[in-house]
């Protein structure tokens, strides 16, 4: 059990960073990443202009995807010699699509007191201002980069009711959006670029005429999807259409009779069957 306010312990801080506005810094934020005798970055430029600006004057260490195992073990002997650690990423929430998982988990199974700093995140920030449903959510991240992974795992997804949140970069926002369509019809979007920025963006439109959208190529994207809706009903197609309709989408042939199956409440065997009988 950890009590994190009542036992003096080496603690490993989770500190949340601004994703855009440098104003979006709690005060708390700021007294941590005064106090700590030490800051993990994952980009020491990036975050030495947030750092800089409110004249916060610490030694910094680079913990990023490709160093982060091998820092591992200098990270917890600083930890076992009692010292304060701060982790940040470059924008918003460490862990959260961005390294931090590990050195957390290393040190929680270690002994020492991991205490998270809340404050922004790009999920949230775009989730609350959808106009959609916001709980339940789900949360996916960023995509695969093969696109029959990609199509794998948001077929996985079509027939969920809650609302789903994805990070995409701007160079693939396109292909995804016409990947979205193909899988999920036309459903409600929402594309938020540039949170909190200058030339913050939210667009809330459908995926068919997403697809018709010339999308900026600058600063990452939050999609907000429509779950499945009540009134989609696929089960009037015939039950081999609909199990080619998912394998021309990128499914396995076993992975679309379990879709349909699912979807339509039958065993496997049943329409394993039907289709081989066809």
């Amino acid at each position: 059990m950890q009590k994190s306010f009542k036992e003096s312990k080496a603690t490993l801080f989770v500190v949340s960073t601004p994703i855009g506005n440098l104003s979006d810094i709690t005060y708390r934020a700021i007294e941590i990443l005064n106090s700590v005798d030490m800051i993990l970055c994952e980009d020491t430029r990036t975050s030495s202009v947030l750092l800089n600006h409110y004249q916060i004057k610490k030694p910094l260490m680079s913990y990023h995807e490709f160093n982060k195992l091998e820092k591992e073990d200098q990270i917890i002997s600083m930890l076992t010699e009692g010292k304060n650690l701060a982790l940040i990423s470059d924008a918003g929430t460490p862990g959260i699509s961005d390294p931090g998982y590990e050195i957390i988990k290393r040190a929680i199974d270690s002994g020492f007191h991991v205490v998270s700093i809340p404050g922004a995140s790009a999920i949230l920030s775009a989730l609350v201002v959808s106009g959609l449903i916001i709980q339940p959510f789900t949360f996916i991240g960023f995509l695969p980069k093969k696109s029959s992974d990609q199509k794998r795992l948001l077929t996985s997804y079509q027939m969920r009711p809650e609302t789903l949140v994805i990070y995409e970069s701007p160079m693939r926002i396109s292909n995804t959006v016409k990947t979205l369509f193909n899988i999920f019809g036309n459903r409600r979007i929402v594309l938020a670029r540039e949170l909190t920025k200058t030339f913050e963006t939210i667009i809330r439109t459908t995926l068919s005429e997403a697809l018709m959208i010339e999308h900026n190529t600058k600063g990452e994207y939050v999609i907000i999807l429509e779950g499945q809706l009540q009134q989609e009903k696929t089960s009037d197609l015939p039950i081999e259409d609909e199990v080619k309709g998912h394998i021309q989408s990128g499914m396995t042939e076993k992975d679309a009779i379990k879709t349909v199956a699912k979807s339509r409440k039958l065993p496997k065997n049943d329409v394993y069957k039907t289709v081989k009988i066809k």
